[in-house]
């Protein structure tokens, strides 16, 4: 009787497959793993029985001991339930419903432990999109951008155009000097020149005129070209998206990979540079990959000095209801890695 009740519970731990449900060993090692778990985590049963559980969390929760307080408070308590970021075989982020009981014999002795798991970022991501939070962050960015975009308009349509007339009238008045002169009053034509084209990529920068009109991967791919041929660097670009993310959504993707392009020709030490953009989780996940000099250790703040850009980086994903990281590592360059929801208002 009992064989056939122990293979009733395999059966149904086995067709439960919208919930990781596997045990662990009193030290947090994976002692068995249902359908359930290989379908939102991403492992088979022979990748992961027997790794330790931390590999389900991300480096950060990893560094500060976050997975064996987990294990000491179901010990301690009888059960421990949380909700946060976890990661799946392929290095992809979800949000998660995480329940940890621990499993003791008659005598009261610790055999393990129980872990149920729920994938819970669709229903985050909604919630995300429709609460006052979100509506409050669509506005501060549709704010800023018009903002900069009528930066850039002034800088195009009254500087660039009043240097662009002084040019044209020192090259009028060249023509009309005696040589001798007139070379002089061409380099100080061509000081004047090489203002305008900075401050025409100080109004791209800006506002590159494509987030109005050609979408997130035109403008990009505009960019990144920019970039990569200005560093003298080899680029490629991967859009792998389902459909055009939300106006707020794709700013924010952009301004990302504005910033970590930036330093790829600022600090990498780069020859080569890839950009991969895919939809992923009811967001946009994306890469930006150097093969630069890299960071001994990026978690380091040592490593972040004086790069305020990667702080804005993880800021702007983190408010957006994303998440951001950096991998590197000395000479093998860096990763750039993020996601950021885009879900539409109003989508349920």
């Amino acid at each position: 009787m009992r064989e056939h009740e122990n293979v009733d519970l395999e059966l149904l731990l086995q067709s439960l497959v919208d919930y990781a449900i596997f045990m662990l060993d009193s030290s947090g090692h994976v002692l068995s793993w249902n359908s359930g778990a290989q379908r939102i985590k991403g492992y088979t049963a022979g990748q992961i029985i027997g790794r330790h559980f931390s590999v389900f969390y991300p480096p950060d929760d990893v560094a500060s001991g976050k997975p064996g307080r987990g294990l000491e408070i179901a010990v301690a308590e009888g059960r421990f339930e949380d909700e946060g970021w976890r990661v799946r075989e392929d290095g992809t982020r979800f949000w998660a419903n995480v329940v940890i009981t621990a499993l003791r014999d008659d005598d009261g002795r610790l055999r393990g432990f129980g872990k149920v798991t729920r994938d819970l970022s669709e229903r985050r991501n909604v919630e995300r999109a429709l609460d006052e939070r979100g509506r409050l962050l669509a506005h501060l960015v549709r704010a800023q951008e018009a903002e900069r975009r009528r930066i850039a308009w002034d800088v195009h349509d009254d500087t660039i155009q009043s240097m662009v007339a002084v040019g044209m009238r020192l090259q009028l008045l060249a023509s009309t000097l005696p040589a001798e002169h007139a070379d002089a009053v061409m380099r100080l034509n061509d000081t004047v020149n090489a203002a305008v084209g900075r401050l025409r990529n100080l109004a791209f920068y800006l506002h590159p005129p494509g987030l109005d009109s050609g979408g997130l991967v035109e403008t990009l791919s505009g960019y990144v070209e920019q970039v990569a041929s200005g560093a003298g660097l080899a680029y490629e670009l991967v859009p792998d998206l389902d459909e055009e993310p939300p106006p707020e959504a794709a700013i924010t993707v952009f301004r990302i990979c504005q910033e970590a392009l930036t330093n790829v020709r600022k600090h990498a030490r780069a020859s080569s540079v890839r950009v991969r953009l895919a939809s992923a989780d009811h967001g946009v996940h994306v890469k930006v990959a150097d093969d630069g000099v890299g960071f001994a250790d990026p978690g380091d703040p040592s490593a972040r000095r004086g790069h305020f850009g990667l702080i804005e980086m993880r800021e702007r994903a983190e408010i957006s209801g994303g998440w951001w990281q950096l991998h590197s590592r000395p000479g093998a360059g860096s990763t750039v890695e993020f996601w950021v929801p885009a879900v539409r208002p109003g989508v349920r």
